[in-house]
C-alpha cells in the first residue's frame, strides 16, 4: 500500500486558489515537501488530515479515503503544527495525554504513553511544568511528543524547526532523522528550508504557487540534467569558452573567484577540457563535478517551469 496517492486535487479559497491539480504517488519513507510561503503546503497538509475537502479530485493516505475517512485519518497520523496550539495553565504530561485521548486512546494508556514519549524525548523533567514556562525549543518538542503519543505509522509536520536556535535546530532534526530511520516512521516534512529536508528526507516534492512542479527521490531528481564540472583557470579564458559553447557545453557564471561551472552534453569526455585548453593558451589549474545540490535543484526546477520565486 502507497503512504499518499493524490488525484488531481485543486483547492479553492473563493476566487484563490490554494492548490492546482495535484497529483501525487508517494511509498513510505522520509519525504520532503518544500516550497516558498505561500506555496500551499499548509493547504495540503490540513486535505490530508481530512479537515479541509478538496473542491475537487481525492485521494487517499495509508488507504482512508481523504473525503469519508476524516476520523480514521486523524486517528492514524500524527501531525505537528506550525503554530503552537498549546492550552494555557496544561502541565506537559497532561497535555500530551489529551492530544492521545483526542487521537481515540483510552485515557489511562494515553496517560501511560505521555510519559513514555516526553522521555524519549528528553522532557522528563519538565512534564509536570506549566505549558507557559517552556522554552521555544521545549514548545516543539512538546508539538511533538503529542504527535508521537499514540505511536502512528506516518507524522506530518509543519515547520517542525520554526523559531528554533542553531542548536535546536539541529536536536529537532536529529530526532526526526531517527524516528524515520530506526523507528519505522514514515514523515512528510513540510518546510520553505531547504536545509531541513536535505539533513531528513531522501524524497522531496516541491510544490509552487499550489503546483507539484516536480517529485521523486532527491538523488534521481539530481541525475535529471546533464554532468557539471567545475574549472579553475589560469589565462584568458574568452576564446576557451566560446569553444566550450561551439561544443554543446552551457558555461555559467560562477561567484568564485578563477571559477567557472560548465554542463556539458551527454557523451562528453573530460579530456575535451584539457585539449580545448591547450589549443587556446590556457591552463587548466583544477577540473571536478559539481554535483548539484537539493538548493540548486529546487531554483533549477522553479526556473525551468517558469517561476521567478523570491
Amino acid at each position: 500500500m502507497g503512504l499518499i496517492d493524490l488525484d488531481h486535487v485543486s483547492r479553492w479559497y473563493g476566487s484563490q486558489r490554494a492548490l492546482c491539480d495535484v497529483s501525487l504517488h508517494l511509498e513510505p519513507g522520509r519525504i520532503g515537501l518544500l516550497g516558498p510561503n505561500g506555496a500551499g503546503k499548509s493547504t495540503l497538509l490540513k486535505i490530508l488530515l481530512g479537515l479541509l475537502e478538496p473542491s475537487s479530485g481525492g485521494g487517499t493516505i495509508l488507504g482512508h479515503d481523504l473525503r469519508r475517512d476524516g476520523t480514521l485519518l486523524r486517528r492514524a497520523i500524527g501531525y505537528m503544527p506550525e503554530a503552537d496550539a498549546l492550552v494555557p495553565g496544561l502541565r506537559g504530561a497532561d497535555y500530551v495525554a489529551l492530544a492521545g485521548e483526542l487521537y481515540g486512546m483510552p485515557r489511562r494508556q494515553a496517560r501511560r504513553r505521555a510519559h513514555e514519549v516526553l522521555s524519549y524525548l528528553d522532557l522528563e523533567e519538565a512534564r509536570y511544568r506549566l505549558l507557559e514556562e517552556y522554552s521555544t525549543g521545549m514548545k516543539q518538542r512538546l508539538k511533538l511528543a503529542q504527535a508521537l503519543v499514540h505511536d502512528p505509522r506516518v507524522l506530518l509536520l509543519d515547520e517542525p524547526t520554526s523559531g528554533l536556535d542553531p542548536a535546536g535546530r539541529e536536536v529537532m532534526l536529529s530526532l526526526l532523522l531517527t524516528l524515520g530511520r530506526e523507528h519505522g516512521k514514515s514523515l512528510l516534512l513540510s518546510t520553505h528550508l531547504l536545509g531541513d529536508v536535505e539533513r531528513v528526507c531522501d524524497t522531496v516534492v516541491i510544490l509552487h504557487e499550489g503546483q507539484v512542479l516536480s517529485q521523486g527521490h532527491v538523488d534521481d531528481l539530481r541525475t535529471r540534467r546533464h554532468d557539471c564540472y567545475r574549472l579553475q583557470i589560469q589565462g584568458d579564458p574568452s576564446a576557451y569558452l566560446e569553444e566550450l559553447r561551439l561544443e554543446g557545453a552551457t558555461v555559467f557564471q560562477d561567484n568564485r573567484r578563477g571559477q567557472l561551472r560548465v554542463a556539458v552534453p551527454p557523451g562528453w569526455r573530460t579530456r575535451t577540457f584539457f585539449a580545448l585548453a591547450d589549443l587556446h593558451g590556457v591552463l587548466l589549474r583544477g577540473l571536478q563535478r559539481d554535483d548539484e545540490d537539493l538548493e540548486a535543484l529546487f531554483h533549477r526546477v522553479i526556473e525551468e517551469n517558469g517561476h521567478h520565486g523570491r
